[in-house]
Formats: C-alpha cells, sequence, structure tokens
C-alpha cells in the first residue's frame, strides 16, 4: 500500500539569548491577552445569542492597537496575534458544533506559553530559523533532520513549566513505507501490564511516576514551604514542573516506541474505546491510570496507523470483552478486579488480560468485515439524541451485532 504525503510537526529544543527570550516572552504575554480579550467579546455576544466572525475580532484588534491603553500590542510581530484569533474562531467552531465546551480564558500560571507563526513572520533558509521582530536565527538542536527540501508551512515556539524552550516546525513528509504485513492483533489497555495482545504478549508498565514520586514529593514539599511571590518559590516550582517534565518525557518515549513496534508488525490493529476521564474519578485508581497513558496511547496509535496504512479498529467500550469467554462465547455474570484468571463453563481456564484482548481482536475481525458502524445505537444520558463519537477517519468503531 502507498504511503501519500502528510503535515508532520518537527519539534527541537532551542536556547535563546537574553534579547530573544525577552522578545518571546513579550509574544507570549501579547497573544494571551488578544486571545482573553476577543474571547471576552465573542462570550457577551454569545449570551445575546449573537456569533462573532474571525473577521469582526481582526478589525476589533487593528483598533485595540490604536489605544493608550493596548498600544503595547504594536511592538511584536502581528502574525502571532491573528494566529491566536484564528484559533479561538476554531474553538468556537467546536462549541458551536458540540465537539467541546465553551472556549475558556488563557491563565499566565495554567496555560502552556506558545506563539505561532505562519510563512509571513519567519525566514527558513540553510537551517536557519529567523523570526519575525529578530535580528538573529534561534540556536536550534537539530537532534534530526527535517525532510529532504521541506519547508515549514508554521512554526510554533513555546516554553513548558520548567523553562526550556521548544521550537516545532510543520511540514510535509512522506513516511517511509513499513514492511507489508497480514498480521492483525487486539491490544487490551491495563495497569499491572500496560498492553496485552492477542497473542499472549503482555508489555511491562514502566510506571514512570512512581520511579520519581519520592522525588517529586519532596520537591512539592520544598515548594509549599516558600513565601509566596518569592525568587526561591519560582526556582521550586521549576524543580517540580522539571520532574513532571521528565515524568512525561520518558513516558511518552515509551509510548512511541511500543506502537511504531505495533504498527510495524502488523496490518490491523483492533483497541477497546475506554472513558479515561470518567475511569480517573475513581481516587484510588486515578494515579495509575493518569501514568499509564492510555488516551496518548491510542492518539499516537491512530495517527500512526493513517501515516503508514494501517487500519484501526475501535471496539465499543460496552463490549465484555473481559467477561465473555473466547472459547465458547459464553458470558460471566462478574468479574471483579482482583479476579485475575477465571474458567469458564466449557472448561476453559483464561488469563482475564488474554481472553480480553482476544475478544477485543474477534469483535474488531468482524466490525472490519461488516464494515463500520455496527454497534448498537444508545442515547446521551445529557441530551436524549443519540451518541455520536468523533473518529479518526482511519479507524472504525463498533461491535458485532447479534
Amino acid at each position: 500500500m502507498s504511503v501519500r504525503p502528510v503535515k508532520r510537526a518537527f519539534k527541537y529544543r532551542f536556547y535563546p539569548s537574553d534579547a530573544q527570550a525577552a522578545e518571546l516572552s513579550r509574544t507570549f504575554g501579547c497573544v494571551r491577552k488578544v486571545y482573553n480579550l476577543a474571547l471576552a467579546v465573542r462570550t457577551e455576544a454569545w449570551a445575546r445569542r449573537e456569533r462573532t466572525t474571525y473577521a469582526q475580532t481582526s478589525a476589533l484588534l487593528t483598533a485595540w492597537k490604536k489605544t493608550e491603553e493596548l498600544a503595547f500590542l504594536s511592538d511584536v510581530s502581528s502574525v502571532p496575534l491573528q494566529q491566536a484569533l484564528r484559533h479561538l474562531q476554531s474553538a468556537f467552531v467546536s462549541f458551536w458544533e458540540r465537539r467541546s465546551n465553551h472556549p475558556r480564558f488563557k491563565s499566565r500560571k495554567r496555560s502552556r506559553a506558545s506563539a505561532e507563526y505562519t510563512r509571513s513572520g519567519f525566514g527558513f533558509r540553510d537551517g536557519r530559523l529567523t523570526l519575525a521582530k529578530m535580528r538573529e536565527p534561534l540556536a536550534i538542536v537539530w537532534s534530526r533532520p527535517l525532510p529532504e527540501g521541506a519547508r515549514p508551512t508554521t512554526v510554533t515556539v513555546s516554553r513548558d513549566g520548567a523553562g526550556r524552550w521548544f521550537v516545532s516546525l510543520l511540514c510535509e513528509d512522506t513516511p517511509v513505507p513499513m514492511p507489508a504485513s497480514r498480521r492483525a492483533v487486539g491490544i487490551d489497555a491495563g495497569i499491572t501490564a500496560l498492553v496485552t495482545l492477542s497473542t499472549g504478549e503482555k508489555v511491562a508498565n514502566p510506571r514512570h511516576e512512581r520511579r520519581d514520586r519520592s522525588r517529586l514529593v519532596r520537591a512539592q514539599r520544598r515548594l509549599s514551604r516558600k513565601a509566596k511571590g518569592s525568587k526561591n518559590r519560582e526556582k521550586a516550582r521549576r524543580k517540580v514542573a522539571g520532574i513532571h517534565a521528565r515524568i512525561a518525557d520518558r513516558r511518552r518515549d515509551h509510548l512511541h516506541q511500543l506502537t511504531t513496534r505495533l504498527v510495524r508488525e502488523n496490518q490491523t490493529l483492533v483497541i477497546e474505546d475506554l472513558a479515561v476521564r470518567t475511569m480517573v474519578k475513581n481516587h484510588r485508581l486515578a494515579r495509575a491510570i493518569s501514568d499509564a497513558g492510555w488516551s496518548e496511547l491510542r492518539a499516537i496509535l491512530e495517527y500512526k496507523c493513517a501515516w503508514y496504512g494501517r487500519e484501526l479498529i475501535i471496539v465499543d467500550r460496552w463490549f465484555p470483552s473481559t467477561k465473555s469467554c473466547n472459547a465458547c462465547g459464553a458470558l460471566a455474570s462478574a468479574m471483579p478486579l482482583d479476579v485475575r484468571t477465571w474458567t469458564c463453563s466449557c472448561g476453559a481456564t483464561h488469563d482475564r488480560d488474554v481472553n480480553a484482548a482476544k475478544n477485543i481482536l474477534a469483535a474488531g475481525l468482524a466490525v472490519s468485515a461488516c464494515g463500520a458502524g455496527v454497534r448498537p445505537q444508545r442515547e446521551s444520558s445529557r441530551s436524549g439524541r443519540r451518541a455520536v463519537k468523533q473518529e479518526a477517519s482511519p479507524a472504525k468503531v463498533g461491535v458485532p451485532s447479534s
């Protein structure tokens, strides 16, 4: 199967000079200010049952720059400010289409500091990236090469809570084709084992957060003792953020290695549609579920399958994969979490997770044969309308109807 060109973001770390850091910090602040001002205007209009367009907010931005109070908006590049308005427009479109909640205001402390530049806001030549309002190119650590002849269409500069600077370049790329495969695999996500495959293999859960928990606890305790607003508190806060970043980096790296291997070895991958947001409300398991990164695992699988021409099938979350016997199809009455192995009335003894993975694979192959959307329809508890999930185009969703 041929692999088509896709848009890929290549993220690198860079080290700005003092002047560049100051300019970017001003830009981040102006982007947040413009976003919040436009959101306030649009929220007031929505309360009056009126819709505000991007063109109207863009005209407001021009007017704001002419006021004495907001004249500082003219000191930074206009491109990131316009992009902030476009992002707000996209957020409202998702809200109007009931795909997301109402947009929220950006907080200086809780929101990620970032700014997006389109082609008119940066220059890229001979591996040197120069942003608008800057004289010198960014000192980027090119940890991997860009695709041959690639020209970035957008550049996003960001700073995380630990004070690290990153630049993400969106380019068109053609992924290297993976070896042809006819294999199919069912994937059951868990906590003791991160994933259990229908082949019987179990991939251990590294538990990245647990490995650094004692260090994180000590850092958080030191942070709680610092005076608010002091420089020592800011240093302690960055220490805590650095530990969180280390945990997230290790988790992401492990998930990328695992998903690349699964996509390389299999043509069809079947996973469950887990309600992670609901599951983390269980306070006994919330930490372990968050540390496993199930949502990120699914997101990575979705775009890698799309890149490399693999098929990803999402089995409905209500499919009883754990309680069904993969040998005879009988359904057990109950299956508490502490039951790891069980014996069916037909005499077959099952490992809980391996049995679930085999059932997920069988359901997914049935979906692939029958077509998508064959799962039973259910009504949403909030609206009373038919529940419809937004799924990635390469993924099929469902369970076979009886």
